[in-house]
């Protein structure tokens, strides 16, 4: 069947859609500013059908259907954010006539929350599509709201009729009588609990002269967010808590938000076996299989005038210390503490604690105020940021010491190139000297 009809949009333009049945059945309409138009495309369409050589020139039911209210519920304000970008990237033409058109509505973000009103009145025409966490989740009578899109994991039972609750309201002068829902998280299999018909949430009793039928907005002042019950367990995220302590990490994967839960490392041993192990396991072996002890360790550490050299000898063999340091939560080791601590369980001192106590000693005494200032900065840096390479005069060029004189000034505070080396390679030894002496004595 062909048809033309003429249309109102919500902008209050009216428009001419030309209907028609594709060759493979499925109904296929076209917008024009003229009844003309539009009569003359669906006269080209309908034999070109008949031939067999219409190819459609668009797949959407009706543009009125890109004016259907909808509800997308996400994990967090941040997925919201990222989910309104994405459908104004997909609706840059409505995007470009209103703005308005795709907004963000949570807890936040004031520009979303002030178009809420709009949102919610059947005579506003936008916002059309909404982004949110759990704002509108309870307590909004969303009565044109014809579609909702869940894309977090809604684990509540009450949460979940609550959510779907926003798209159960009537409204008679839009023919609202139904709405859809589309889940890509698997939330509907609430609907196959035997519990989700128990109960009523709400009850409405009328008087004696009162309707039968709940009057408009019926309770839902009344309606408070969603609280889980004693016992329960909102999960948004799949994996166990985040450790106290550690910041939270989102790791994006095509686009995709998700967090690591654990990680594990896969590798054949000597027989050709796949061992898998933690991390840190994984990490221990590899040490200890590189230093057959604590000893063994030390003597390197303290024979290596670059202290960096150990860290990247081990950087070359797939021992990354940055990435178990960050998995043990630990960023303020030394690679010297992070080794011991994790290959031969040795209780760790941080940068800052082993700086300090190298300021105690004292050991700056036997230079000049100037040189005493440039070691004081470079036992900053080491403390601040972890720099091992202290010996290296390009460290020099960058702040506080930029502040103090230029490269050449300052190396002539010790003498020469020589004696600023060996300044700062006596400052690398007054930084272990208790642990490497109390080992290898």
């Amino acid at each position: 069947m062909a048809t033309v009809r003429k249309r109102k949009l919500p902008s209050g333009k009216t428009v001419w859609m030309a209907g028609y049945t594709d060759g493979g059945g499925a109904r296929r309409f076209k917008q024009f500013a003229t009844r003309k138009e539009a009569d003359a495309y669906l006269l080209q369409a309908r034999s070109q059908v008949a031939q067999g050589t219409h190819t459609p020139d668009s797949v959407s039911p009706t543009v009125a259907d890109r004016f259907q209210k909808t509800i997308l519920f996400c994990v967090d304000e941040e997925h919201a954010a990222r989910m309104r970008q994405a459908l104004v990237n997909e609706n840059a033409d409505l995007v470009t006539a209103n703005p308005r058109y795709v907004m963000r509505i949570t807890g936040s973000d004031k520009e979303g929350q002030d178009q809420l009103g709009n949102f919610i009145d059947p005579e506003s025409p936008y916002p059309v599509l909404v982004t949110t966490s759990r704002l509108l989740s309870t307590g909004v009578d969303a009565q044109t709201c014809r579609l909702i899109v869940l894309d977090r994991a809604v684990g509540s039972m009450t949460e979940f009729k609550q959510i779907v609750g926003r798209g159960t309201r009537v409204h008679e002068d839009s023919k609202k009588f139904y709405f859809t829902l589309i889940d890509f998280r698997g939330a509907t299999n609430h609907f196959a609990d035997p519990d989700f018909d128990g109960d009523p949430v709400q009850i409405y009793a009328p008087g004696e002269d009162e309707p039968i039928t709940p009057p408009d907005g019926f309770a839902e002042d009344e309606q408070t967010p969603f609280e889980p019950p004693e016992g329960e367990t909102v999960i948004d995220q799949p994996g166990p808590p985040q450790p106290p302590g550690l910041p939270t990490r989102k790791v994006y994967i095509d686009g995709v938000g998700a967090r690591i839960v654990a990680e594990r490392v896969e590798y054949l041993d000597e027989a050709g076996r796949l061992v898998t192990e933690s991390l840190r396991d994984f990490t221990k072996t590899a040490l200890r299989k590189r230093f057959a002890s604590l000893d063994d360790f030390l003597k390197r550490w303290k024979s290596a005038e670059r202290k960096q050299a150990v860290v990247e000898e081990l950087a070359a063999e797939g021992l990354a210390l940055d990435v178990i340091a960050v998995e043990l939560g630990q960023n303020d080791l030394d690679p010297f503490d992070l080794i011991c601590h994790v290959a031969f369980d040795r209780k760790p001192l941080t940068r800052r604690e082993r700086a300090e106590t190298v300021r105690k000693r004292d050991v700056f005494t036997q230079y000049g105020p100037q040189a005493r200032a440039v070691l004081d900065a470079l036992l900053d840096k080491y403390r601040d940021e972890g720099v091992l390479t202290l010996d290296d005069t390009n460290v020099l060029r960058v702040a506080p010491f930029t502040a103090m004189g230029s490269v050449v000034q300052l190396v002539k505070a010790f003498g020469d190139k020589a004696g600023f080396e060996q300044a700062a390679h006596a400052m690398q030894d007054a930084l272990y000297q208790d642990t490497l002496y109390q080992e290898t004595a």
